[in-house]
């Protein structure tokens, strides 16, 4: 090895040895805060921002994604969204609740972003987000009911508040009778 690589990789080396230590002492001496009411430097928020978008485009690239229009697949999956998910991601015509300024990082209001791509949708509702509080669906509940919920999420951002209460309630005496005697 010639002398002006090996002083390199001396170097890398000793720069590496230097965070690991850095990194020990933070971690033992309790220094990095993980209070929820303690945002991120935004360089910690940057990084894991694009390292769970990237896991996400990654893991749901190969995912072949149905029909997502049926009425019937649409209201189901309202029924599930309105049990499940209002709490933290709200619905059209609800307002910020008692939980969600407690929660870092805060969840997405759906019904105000646009509507994502269903396949990183399905992923992210099957399995969860680490470090986010959203949770993996699909532990208790079948893929076809998680494409249901994608299904709605799709058409969720063109929602009144009227319409979502319509939806919802056209759809829960039916999606009652789907789900008798199956857990969840």
């Amino acid at each position: 090895m010639q002398p002006s690589y090996r002083g390199a990789i001396l170097g890398a080396a000793g720069l590496f040895a230097f965070g690991v230590a850095v990194a020990a002492i933070v971690a033992v001496s309790g220094a990095y805060n993980f209070a929820a009411d303690a945002p991120h430097f935004d360089v910690t928020s940057d990084a894991i921002e694009y390292m769970r978008d990237r896991s996400v485009e990654v893991r749901s690239s190969g995912l072949m994604v149905p029909k997502l229009t049926d009425a019937k697949m649409i209201g189901n999956g309202a029924s599930d969204y309105d049990e499940m998910c209002t709490s933290c991601h709200l619905a059209p015509g609800l307002a910020e609740n008692e939980m969600r300024p407690g929660l870092y990082p805060k969840p997405p209001i759906l019904y105000q972003a646009e509507a994502d791509d269903p396949a990183e949708q399905f992923w992210i509702v099957k399995h969860g987000l680490k470090m986010s509080g959203m949770p993996a669906w699909g532990v208790t509940h079948s893929d076809t009911e998680i494409w249901n919920i994608v299904a709605f999420l799709q058409k969720l951002p063109a929602l009144s508040p009227s319409q979502y209460r319509a939806i919802v309630a056209s759809a829960a005496g039916h999606h009652e009778q789907d789900h008798m005697g199956m857990a969840h």
